[in-house]
């Protein structure tokens, strides 16, 4: 097996440990770009300028972008500016430094969002198919890969991750919901009817190292093929951590709670209905497709 260096922008979070965690085990040499290096391979950066980081590039076979300020804030202006800044300059800057490169990334992928598609309950978003929609979170992410599109990378292939709910053991969005479960708040939140896109951090490395090592380019919804609702996942939650009842959120509550711990309700409100097309079309075989499954994996192991 080709081993590669892997150089992973805003790495130091959730998704970056997942990914850093998956290619390290195969034998890759991983860098990760951060405010805050720690580690022999941190690098700083600031995610706007040019500096000592981009000496790294040269020698970097994949570069993968997650950088940006996390949408779970409540989005006031200043939030809303930092949440487009951060993904908007980071991946101006990157795009900059790669075709300064003499010896550039064979492939750069760039995080975006399944949150692009609009509120969707029976239509199902794909990348053909989907409609982008248009409020505050959905013209980030247009925002977000129009500025990469319009970076030319001659020597580059390029490839958007339209990325959905990842589900992970240590980060992401099933910690909170963990912990309102075990509170015995883990009911179906509004009317449940929503459609949830979600994926298993594995799969989520997974599909990335399928991207790379297929040589593919183009825009990924990185989602599993088997969205499934609100009413569901809660559901298989409470089954596998073994709690025997949830109390039901209403739209009024989920909306209180979100102002009392800070942000917004229509990370649960919004249904989300996508699936992924041009994985499944490339072959790529997901190795959990099941709610239940995947669930169950995360929170036992």
């Amino acid at each position: 097996m080709k081993t590669n260096t892997i150089t992973i922008a805003g790495g130091s979070g959730f998704l970056g440990q997942v990914l850093e965690n998956y290619f390290k085990e195969q034998g890759h040499t991983i860098y990760i770009l951060t405010r805050n290096p720690k580690r022999d391979n941190d690098m700083y950066w600031n995610a706007k300028d040019l500096d000592n980081w981009t000496t790294i590039l040269n020698k970097t076979d994949i570069l993968i972008n997650l950088t940006g300020k996390s949408v779970d804030c409540r989005y006031t202006e200043a939030n809303k500016k930092l949440i487009h800044d951060s993904r908007i300059n980071s991946t101006l800057i990157l795009g900059k430094a790669v075709n300064n490169c003499n010896n550039p990334p064979k492939i750069w992928l760039n995080m975006s969002t399944s949150t692009i598609y609009e509120d969707s309950y029976n239509k199902e978003m794909t990348e053909t198919n989907g409609d982008i929609g248009d409020d505050f979170s959905m013209n980030i992410a247009k925002s977000w890969e129009i500025a990469f599109n319009n970076i030319e990378t001659t020597k580059t292939k390029k490839v958007i991750l339209r990325t959905s709910i990842v589900l992970g053991k240590n980060g992401g969005a099933l910690v909170p919901l963990k912990r309102l479960t075990q509170f015995g708040l883990g009911g179906k939140q509004w009317h449940g009817k929503q459609k949830v896109s979600w994926i298993h951090e594995l799969d989520f490395a997974k599909a990335i190292d399928f991207i790379v090592t297929q040589n593919l380019e183009g825009t990924f919804n990185i989602v599993s093929p088997k969205p499934t609702t609100n009413i569901h996942l809660m559901k298989a939650l409470r089954k596998a951590l073994n709690v025997p009842f949830g109390i039901p959120q209403t739209k009024w509550l989920l909306k209180l709670g979100a102002r009392v711990i800070g942000t917004e309700s229509e990370l649960v409100l919004k249904s989300r209905n996508v699936l992924p097309e041009n994985l499944i079309n490339n072959g790529f075989k997901f190795t959990y497709t099941n709610i239940d499954n995947a669930l169950s994996s995360l929170v036992k192991s």
